[in-house]
């Protein structure tokens, strides 16, 4: 007799009766597979991981906040990301593409953590001594760092209570099984039970979890979406590895700011902290080129200057070529169209490409004064002067819109060393900048005035 199977969705985890090609839950495509039905139903009992130091309820004016829940990992960018330090007891999940970083940042924390703290970390993917062998390039030598290469989790939680660590990492949850299931490692039923049982453990015996994960090719965590819905903290470690810099940002955090990012420069001995990414960014600027226009960004509370590089040539196709780096594509295409329209350029037969350097993704409107004058000097063949940045947001209309935390924007930008910008006229009247001259422009023809 054939056994009876179901169908699930490798993207969210929901179940269904028969094959479909689209999951409902999610909208994922040719993401739901066939598994035994009494293979997964293993997964529902869960061992309990730790006794809940908290399973008794409390009314609110009793529980105790006395002492400090948050410490330092020991890296300032880091700290910054994750709202002022990690939270005891918390349970965090950083992501990334393979080769990004993403080991040797874990590694390097521990090393500042087992200073202070003990620290357990378990990896699914090396053994000790390959371990031993990156740690030592790194510099890496904590007293207090206990390394453990196993992927059941049965016996890594055997190893937490005889080692009682106050923080555990574990690189990578996908490697990471239990014996009382008959899937594989990294599937949906290993990855949300393991994931499950790490809470737990988290939540009931205080200690900060780590927890490793890898990227599917879409970008996004491999695995259930529930992973992300269970961890306090999601971490995208992002960057291109040919080039030298990485993102650090979170895109969930229940203990801070989700709009924070950190700065990391890869090196031979690993990766350093770029407490002013405005400077690297602005690197090997060109001077005196057509093309290129600074403008200055929020990420977060911290204001980033960044380079935005276009290039407009005339097309050879029928179907002028448009590509954007580092800006939305749509976003992208609005200002070329508003830049024909109102601006006065004929553009429509012209190839078009646009670039942010150094892998920023410029996602907020401030940039698009900054855009537009770049495209405008590439077709005109007419550098922006190198001492004028631009911030501002463009409309429909071609005007000139403000944007917010003005004053932020034009302090950084005058500390860089530069003494002109181009600002909107309206919102900006109270503001003086020493030494930064404010240029006012109503709409995009004031503002590409200043190429001629």
């Amino acid at each position: 007799m054939k056994a009876k199977t179901i169908f699930y969705c490798t993207s969210c985890g929901n179940e269904f009766p028969k094959w479909q090609g689209r999951c409902p839950g999610c909208g994922s495509w040719n993401t739901i597979v066939e598994q035994p039905a009494a293979s997964r139903a293993k997964t529902a009992d869960l061992p309990a991981a730790s006794s809940r130091a908290l399973s008794r309820a409390l009314p609110l004016d009793q529980v105790e906040t006395d002492e400090e829940i948050r410490f330092c990992t020991g890296m300032g960018e880091l700290d910054r990301v994750l709202g002022g330090g990690a939270v005891r007891g918390s349970l965090v999940l950083v992501g990334g593409s393979p080769g990004i970083g993403k080991s040797t940042l874990m590694l390097q924390i521990c090393d500042n953590l087992s200073r202070n703290y003990k620290v357990l970390y378990v990896s699914g993917e090396e053994s000790a001594r390959q371990i031993k062998l990156r740690a030592k390039r790194l510099g890496v030598a904590g007293e207090r760092l206990y390394l453990l290469a196993e992927t059941n989790l049965t016996r890594v939680l055997d190893s937490v209570e005889q080692v009682a660590p106050d923080i555990l990492v574990v690189d990578s949850i996908q490697t990471m099984y239990q014996d009382n299931s008959d899937s594989l490692p990294g599937s949906v039923a290993q990855v949300k039970a393991c994931a499950m049982n790490l809470m737990e453990l988290a939540k009931g015996q205080g200690i900060t979890v780590f927890v490793i994960g890898h990227i599917n090719k879409e970008g996004s965590i491999a695995g259930p979406k529930v992973l992300e819905h269970i961890v306090d903290c999601v971490l995208s470690f992002e960057g291109d590895q040919n080039l030298l810099y990485r993102i650090l940002r979170a895109t969930k955090n229940r203990f801070g700011a989700t709009d924070e990012i950190g700065v990391f420069e890869m090196l031979d001995s690993g990766l350093r902290e770029v407490p002013n990414p405005s400077e690297m960014l602005l690197s090997g600027r060109p001077t005196g080129t057509p093309g290129t226009c600074v403008t200055c960004v929020m990420e977060g509370i911290r204001p980033v200057l960044a380079e935005v590089q276009a290039l407009v040539t005339l097309s050879s196709f029928s179907v002028p070529r448009r590509t954007s780096n580092g800006v939305e594509y749509n976003r992208a295409m609005l200002l070329l169209a508003v830049l024909e329209k109102r601006g006065g350029l004929r553009i429509g037969n012209c190839d078009a490409y646009i670039n942010v350097i150094g892998g920023l993704n410029l996602n907020e409107p401030a940039a698009d004064l900054a855009i537009v004058l770049a495209l405008a000097s590439s077709f005109r063949d007419k550098p922006v002067p190198d001492d004028l940045t631009a911030v501002g947001e463009v409309g429909l209309t071609g005007e000139i819109r403000s944007v917010g935390t003005m004053g932020q924007r034009l302090s950084e930008i005058r500390r860089l060393g530069f003494s002109k910008c181009l600002v909107p006229s309206r919102g900006t009247q109270d503001i003086s900048i020493p030494g930064l001259q404010l240029i006012s422009v109503r709409n995009i023809r004031e503002a590409l005035a200043v190429l001629l």
